[in-house]
């Protein structure tokens, strides 16, 4: 079956979702260049940009917590309509207010992205949804598309966003004005996309029949299991996420936000080029993630996800030991080029290896973990910008600790194959 063929087997569900993967993340990459400098015309220095960033991963840690365990008894829809709600929340509060606390408040119980990628509980919820709109061995396929519609939608958001804070001070308007505007705009797809999950029907729900298979006694597992939604899935589901924590804390040095600061501080970028460059660099995640179906079914989703990763790790590397723009740039392009290939059978792996009906749980659990591990990191990554002589750091840190990652993943999960895989 061919690549689009996934796709036309999609149900009006999918395609929705889709639909809604594809506003999200315009929305997300539209904030996410200017967010910084936001932050910093709005007068807070760069020990609090980096606390209100960490505080804004914390949050929406919590925020998915409580929606994504709770979507597959409550109702996915009416989860997804929350997390809209709460992201319309944010954009409000940030647009409105330069009161340091308030900006807390809203990046706490809010939800907004600072890296460029997803946040939330939507991601979790609506790959749940796609898993049972699917046959198995197309898994990893829709998971690609639906990682290349949403790199391509971060890279147009982030394109539009700085296109249009440059037009908007060339006009004359403030910089401080020109981003306020893009936080509004974010806010108003967060409104869009509450509408949007409203049309989403029941079939989008919880497999029931799944839950007449024989299983294990849920006495037998941990209480903590049970209440995350995990009686079967939990211990491995345990393991994964404290591998993807620590994968997720060394990305949080170098989230989209703080990389374009870097190049705005190191080189002296203006916004119309930080939205250019992060307008290639997404289109590339893009079409890395849309190969990684390609290569996984031929040497599996764990050796995928291990083998692209550490060459990219590699090269994250190298870009602050880059002497101008242009090579910087050309190396960080490199880099994206292969760096999303982990994201589609990282996720599809997710959903092979746990119960059918625990796989919102288990995709909230495991990304949960991976917003805990890279809120912790920004506030460091802060305090290194803040120091000239350290602003490269957080790039040498974040690819060593990935690479440490890669290799404990590879020894702890190559022989736990997915059933498709032990059954090819």
């Amino acid at each position: 079956m061919s690549e689009l063929e996934a796709l036309r087997l999609l149900t009006p569900d999918g395609r929705l979702l889709f639909s809604t993967r594809i506003a999200r993340l315009f929305a997300y990459g539209f904030l996410s260049v200017i967010l910084v400098l936001y932050l910093s015309q709005a007068g807070l220095n760069e020990k609090q940009i980096g606390l209100l960033l960490s505080l804004t991963l914390v949050g929406d840690t919590l925020v998915s917590l409580w929606i994504t365990t709770s979507a597959d008894r409550v109702g996915r829809r009416r989860m997804l309509i929350a997390g809209a709600g709460l992201m319309l929340f944010a954009g409000v509060l940030f647009a409105v207010t330069r009161n340091f606390y308030l900006l807390l408040v809203a990046a706490t119980i809010g939800v907004i992205s600072p890296s460029g990628n997803e946040v939330g509980p939507f991601l979790s919820i609506e790959q749940a949804a796609l898993s049972q709109a699917v046959p198995a061995r197309q898994r990893t396929t829709v998971f690609a598309w639906y990682n290349l519609v949403g790199s391509f939608a971060t890279a147009l958001g982030a394109l539009c966003a700085g296109a249009l804070a440059q037009a908007l001070q060339a006009a004359g308007t403030t910089p401080l004005l020109s981003y306020r505007v893009i936080v509004i705009g974010y806010a108003a797809i967060g409104l869009l996309l509450g509408f949007l999950f409203t049309r989403l029907t029941p079939a989008a729900e919880v497999e029931r029949r799944a839950r007449g298979v024989e299983r294990p006694a849920l006495s037998d597992r941990p209480g903590l299991f049970r209440r995350l939604g995990l009686p079967r899935s939990g211990p491995v589901v345990l393991r994964l996420s404290s591998l993807f924590a620590l994968d997720a804390f060394a990305g949080g040095f170098v989230i989209q936000s703080i990389v374009a600061y870097w190049f705005h501080v190191r080189f002296g970028v203006e916004p119309a080029l930080l939205g250019a460059i992060f307008f290639g660099a997404n289109i590339l995640a893009g079409l890395s993630a849309l190969s990684a179906a390609l290569v996984a079914a031929r040497i599996g989703l764990i050796n995928t996800m291990v083998i692209t990763h550490i060459p990219s790790n590699l090269l994250l590397i190298l870009v602050p030991l880059m002497p101008n723009l242009p090579l910087a740039i050309a190396v960080l392009f490199l880099r994206f080029s292969i760096s999303q290939m982990d994201v589609p059978t990282r996720q599809s792996y997710t959903m092979a290896v746990v119960s059918p009906d625990e796989r919102s749980a288990a995709s909230g659990v495991t990304g949960i973990a991976r917003t805990t591990g890279a809120s912790l990191s920004p506030v460091l990554s802060g305090l290194l910008l803040a120091n000239p002589a350290l602003i490269g750091l957080p790039f040498i840190v974040s690819g060593t600790l990935k690479i440490v990652y890669d290799l404990l993943l590879y020894r702890s999960f190559r022989a736990h194959q997915p059933p498709e895989e032990r059954q090819a």
